[in-house]
Formats: structure tokens, sequence, C-alpha cells
């Protein structure tokens, strides 16, 4: 059973900042040849889910593990509010339309799991029914993996409570942050413990594993997620197609 509050937010004593970012840097070279292999063959595809708190870096990594990747093969999307035409549907109806297809990468910034996440913690659903939604998640996780090839990344940003304020404060103070400033990501943070609550819940309950991400640092976060993906995509030992005549 997890429990985020006994994993470390921060990087082992031990690690070695600029080793570990030449290391991130080979990764991101390797992940982008893995990439155009996959878009190449068409028999796999990846979906990389991020999640965590507000400030907890998903746009960060998406930027500094990506970079190498060809902008052909691979898609971001940010999962916001629901429309009034996705709420008359079931909750994963708009996700589904988001899934890749083979060959491509998809990155959901936030995803499905906001379903069981921000609504169970504002009371907008019950126990009961964030229980059926979870059992739903894995059958669609489970569909995607078996149905079409799709390798499943989920990654919590494991973030502590005092790095999430210090992110938070220089979004209001730094001009090329404070785009990102949102009133509403205080009102949030008042949430915590909620969260965290709900936050295990899903990480204890889903069938495909979370990598728990320590993002206090963020060179360290960059090199988790490098490691993670690139580490399961090797496995897959894709090729590109062979030549005519082979």
């Amino acid at each position: 059973m997890i429990k985020l509050s006994e994993i470390p937010t921060t990087p082992p004593p031990d690690a070695d900042e600029d080793k570990i970012k030449d290391e991130t840097d080979k990764l991101a070279e390797r992940l982008g040849e893995l990439q155009k292999v996959m878009f190449a063959e068409q028999k796999h595809s990846a979906l990389i889910i991020f999640q965590g708190m507000d400030a907890s870096g998903k746009d960060g990594a998406v930027k500094h593990v990506f970079k190498e990747c060809h902008a052909q093969g691979i898609q971001v999307y940010s999962f916001k509010k629901p429309t009034d035409e996705e709420f008359a549907h079931d909750f994963l109806w708009r996700v589904h339309q988001q899934v890749p297809r083979r060959g491509m990468i998809q990155i959901f910034n936030r995803s499905h799991y906001e379903d069981i996440l921000i609504q169970r913690v504002h009371g907008w659903i019950d126990d009961e029914r964030a229980a059926k939604r979870m059992k739903a998640i894995n059958a669609f996780e489970e569909l995607l993996a078996f149905d079409n090839h799709t390798v499943i990344f989920k990654f919590y940003l494991h973030i502590s409570y005092d790095q999430q304020e210090k992110e938070l404060k220089e979004r209001i103070k730094e001009r090329d942050k404070n785009w990102k400033h949102n009133p509403n990501d205080w009102k949030e943070r008042e949430q915590w413990d909620k969260y965290m609550r709900y936050y295990e819940y899903a990480i204890n309950n889903s069938g495909i594993p979370w990598t728990i991400v320590p993002v206090d640092e963020r060179w360290y976060r960059n090199y988790i997620v490098a490691k993670t993906i690139v580490t399961e995509l090797e496995k897959l030992n894709m090729e590109y197609p062979p030549l005519p005549g082979e």
C-alpha cells in the first residue's frame, strides 16, 4: 500500500546533479529515436499520463523529456473543465477520443483521473460512484493495452507542500511564469490533505501501476520520467519496416 507522505519528494542524497542531467540528455535523444521507429513501424502506441498537484511540473516534464521527439509523431492534450457536450456523455467519452492511434505518442496533461480526484475532493461524486469509475478506468486502460498495443505510463509528480508554495509564489513574481498564475490554485491548495487521500486511492487501486516521481528538483523529475519511458519502450524491440525486396 503506497502512502505518499512516506515517499521523498527530493532526489537521493547521493544523486549527482551534473551527471544526471547529462544522462537525461542522452535518454531524451534515445527517446527521440524510439519515437521515430514507433511512428514508422505502426505497431504500438504510447500513452503518457501526468498527474500532480498544481505547480508540480507537468508542462516542464513534457518540454524537457520529449524535446528530441518529432512533432509528427507526438501529441499533447490538456484536460480542462468538461464542456456541456462532454458533461452530457459518460466521463470517459471525451478521453477515448484523445487516445493514441498506433505509431503515436499521446501525452495527457491531467487525465481521466481528474474525474475521481477533483470531483471527489469537492464532493461532486460520492465514494460509491468513485469506486465504479475506478473500475471503469481500469477496464478502459486494459482495453487500450490489449486491443491497440498501447503502452501506458502513469506518472504522479510528487511535490512537497512547501515546494508547491514556492512555485506558486514564483508565478506571481516572475514575468515568464505569471501567465500560469491562477488564484484558484491557492484555493485548491487548502484541500491538500483530501487530494493526497484520493491520489493514494487512485494509485493503490490502479491495475496498471504508477511511477511516483520526486519533483522538488526538476532535473531529477526529468531523469526519472525519461528513464522509465525509455526502459519500457526498448522492451518492445521495435524495428523500421524492411526495405523493398527484403
